[in-house]
């Protein structure tokens, strides 16, 4: 955003004020008798000035159209609704159906998720993570598609049934480590599939 003359500027916060106060914009007479312009020409000049630099913009050809544009507005064009699925085990594996129960909504570019139809949540059950602080409970997003690095949390298929550990490996083979000192380590006796790595951990307060 380009930055406003102390005009320019007045102008903006009498027009929010007034769709605050009157839940519409002013118009163009309206602004020019506040500011005590001589025509409604110069009230124009100020609201294409405002226009062309991206704090105003026409939502329609209609009158009182004008729509103040946010700052926070090019943000929000990054948060996507992030699909849940049901129950992932931080304890031992176990057969799971994936099945929706809802949504988050989330900013993916500031999690550095690079696919976002690929992204998922998933709530946490058990207590096998806690030495990486996710909780029973808790919600992780992860995302299909990324390569693990040693030491990120996946959620995995491991012989067929899922978890949620941290992805290792022990002279070049992968297995999966629980962050809980009651748990064994899972190796792999047939397959380990990966299904997301961990970016973002939701917590309720409780």
């Amino acid at each position: 955003m380009q930055e406003l003359t102390a005009q320019q500027k007045r102008v903006l916060d009498f027009i929010q004020s007034h769709q605050r106060s009157e839940g519409i914009v002013p118009t163009l007479r309206e602004i020019a008798r506040h500011f005590g312009f001589r025509s409604m020409t110069a009230a124009a000049d100020h609201v294409r000035a405002l226009r062309r630099k991206k704090v105003l913009a026409e939502s329609d050809r209609r009158a009182r159209s004008l729509k103040v544009i946010s700052p926070l507005d090019a943000y929000r064009k990054q948060v996507v609704d992030v699909p849940v699925f049901g129950a992932i085990p931080a304890g031992y594996a176990s057969e799971q159906q994936q099945e929706a129960i809802g949504c988050i909504s989330m900013d993916v570019k500031t999690l550095g998720v690079r696919n976002r139809n690929r992204t998922f949540g998933l709530k946490v059950r058990g207590d096998s993570m806690i030495g990486k602080s996710i909780l029973d409970g808790d919600m992780v997003v992860v995302e299909q598609g990324r390569t693990p690095q040693t030491g990120d949390v996946v959620a995995a298929l491991i012989d067929n049934e899922s978890t949620l550990k941290t992805y290792m490996t022990r002279h070049g083979k992968p297995f999966l480590r629980a962050e809980n000192p009651k748990y064994p380590d899972l190796i792999p006796a047939t397959e380990l599939s990966i299904q997301g790595v961990m970016v973002a951990l939701v917590r309720k307060t409780r």
